[in-house]
């Protein structure tokens, strides 16, 4: 959320922003409303005003014929007053409708385009892996050797259920205890967050009301959340922090859920787009200022590619298109893991910063040294999310005879080097 001062000295800067990220919002029309609000908290503001001095002299008023004409104006007030509210209430329910669907400012440096076909790579780390044989899929890979049964989940789980075994749980392990141990040592403090959250923290990170159709919801009125971003985001809210403990650096882990609607018959086989997985979130809370959070967002952008290059994985990295880009995403950038079986790189990775357009939602503020509150800034990014990451791990490490060479920062984890059929 933009704050609605900002918006009427910038319409120039929304229209703009609404064009760049093709977003259906017309501005003016909430500048109309806003119009209208402030006219009716002036003339509520009056009434209530009025209907005080009122009430003032009716307790000063001896005599009863002039006091029963007060309280007769004083009863005309307040039924007026209370059909203003009342409609003031509805007006309200519109404003902040309008209010949550204005688009943060996207930065200069994000390209023109319409969707994930005009990202632009701006740079590559390690070659698409070559064989001299013909490479198998992963899920044919983890069904010969017994890591993943996908016919039994969906039997129990539905469309696009997943069991992984053996060796397929093993490694899921083995990564998440090489990932938490290598952004822990970049000073990041783990938490383990709820996945079931109430309605507000998403319409805080902005994923309510645009995505509300990808979210799962409970009979209770609670939502399952798809990124451990919602409940940490959430952590600190209504807060006021101390300037001298920020950033503050998370790496937050939670079991994820999103119905991928809008993605029937894309993916459908394997591991690459399923309804239920899990995800080493980082998250930042920094200063209220742009060079800090561009400071930042390189640093998540360099921890989750330092992670994939210790795991062997070549990729690319892209930064987002204005029509890529959510609601609230000053700027992004995917890494894009290489899929032999594809021929192509898949998204694994996003990184993202916000300026304070969640914060403002959630009221996550500071004091700077001259005392005064700000909102602070956040910024997100991917750890890993498995099991997607499995697909390249297993692809570019397959071996002729069908087993798999675990990269070398899971063999301890694993205790062992190479994934054959026991």
């Amino acid at each position: 959320m933009l704050d609605i001062k900002f918006i009427r000295e910038n319409k120039d800067l929304i229209k703009e922003a609404s064009r760049k990220k093709h977003v259906d919002f017309n501005v003016d029309d909430l500048i109309e409303a806003d119009d209208r609000r402030k006219e009716f908290v002036a003339s509520i503001d009056e009434l209530r005003t009025k209907q005080n001095k009122i009430s003032a002299e009716v307790a000063q008023t001896e005599d009863a014929t002039i006091r029963n004409g007060l309280i007769l104006e004083t009863k005309s007030l307040k039924e007026n007053l209370q059909k203003k509210e009342e409609e003031f209430r509805n007006i309200m329910k519109g404003w902040q409708s309008m209010m949550l669907q204005v688009p943060n400012i996207p930065d200069m440096s994000v390209p023109e385009g319409a969707g994930d076909e005009d990202n632009k790579e701006i740079k590559k780390w390690g070659e698409p892996t070559q064989f001299s044989f013909q490479p198998k899929s992963h899920v044919e890979l983890m069904q010969n050797l017994d890591m993943a049964d996908f016919e039994r989940g969906s039997k129990v789980a539905g469309f696009r259920g997943y069991f992984l075994k053996n060796d397929g749980a093993i490694l899921s392990f083995a990564i998440w205890q090489f990932v938490l141990d290598e952004v822990r040592n970049k000073g990041f403090n783990p938490l383990i967050t709820p996945s079931i959250i109430k309605k507000e923290p998403f319409i805080g990170t902005g994923y309510l009301p645009q995505s509300e159709e990808d979210l799962y919801k409970t009979q209770d009125d609670l939502y399952l959340s798809g990124t451990a971003e919602v409940s940490t985001m959430g952590y600190y809210m209504d807060e006021v922090l101390k300037k001298e403990e920020l950033p503050k650096k998370f790496v937050s882990f939670s079991p994820c859920y999103r119905r991928e609607a809008g993605s029937h018959g894309r993916d459908t086989k394997g591991l690459m787009r399923v309804h239920e997985f899990f995800k080493f979130e980082q998250v930042i809370l920094c200063e209220a200022s742009h060079e800090e959070s561009v400071k930042y967002h390189e640093e998540l952008l360099a921890n989750a590619e330092g992670l994939m290059q210790k795991l062997g994985i070549p990729y690319h990295v892209v930064v987002n298109c204005g029509g890529d880009l959510g609601l609230g995403q000053v700027k992004k950038y995917d890494i894009e893991a290489w899929v032999p079986s594809e021929d192509k790189y898949r998204e694994t990775h996003s990184a993202s910063y916000f300026h304070d357009f969640q914060t403002r939602r959630l009221n996550i503020k500071y004091k700077d040294e001259n005392g005064k509150s700000l909102f602070v800034h956040s910024l997100n990014n991917t750890a890993i999310a498995t099991p997607r990451i499995l697909i390249s791990v297993i692809e570019n490490n397959q071996q002729e005879d069908g087993s798999i060479k675990i990269p070398e920062v899971l063999q301890k984890y694993m205790g062992k080097e190479i994934i054959s059929k026991q």
